[in-house]
């Protein structure tokens, strides 16, 4: 029997690391930026700052529901074809994602990735 898709412990502590920062970069743009309502309010009278631009750019991100898409499809990804870049980038945009109001789709992309761990690892090329 194949052994199961499991990352080094090393790889785990980066993604790990890598969590952290985009959920805690993802609460600080919903909740310092986003929801913050004097921000909102001198974007909306015409400041043009880099926070603005980020509250903006966020707002149609997850508007279109970017986030979600990319979890779910880097989690379907991974799910077929497990690889460490796949689960990397399915975590980070879940993270996001759930943070960042697109929770339907990332959550379906978190339970992908957890099923993704029941997969038989890649053969070696």
């Amino acid at each position: 029997m194949r052994p199961r898709f499991l990352p080094s412990t090393r790889a785990l502590c980066a993604l790990a690391a890598a969590g952290m920062l985009a959920l805690g970069s993802a609460l600080v743009m919903r909740y310092r930026v986003i929801e913050n309502s004097t921000v909102g309010l001198a974007c909306e009278a015409g400041r043009e700052d880099f926070v603005c631009l980020a509250r903006i750019t966020a707002i149609r991100l997850f508007g279109a529901h970017v986030f979600g898409i990319v979890a779910l499809g880097a989690a379907l990804l991974n799910l077929f074809r497990p690889a460490l870049l796949l689960l990397a980038i399915a975590l980070l945009a879940t993270l996001s994602g759930l943070v960042l109001y697109n929770t339907s789709l990332a959550g379906l992309a978190a339970g992908l990735m957890i099923m993704s761990f029941a997969r038989p690892a890649r053969e070696p090329a």
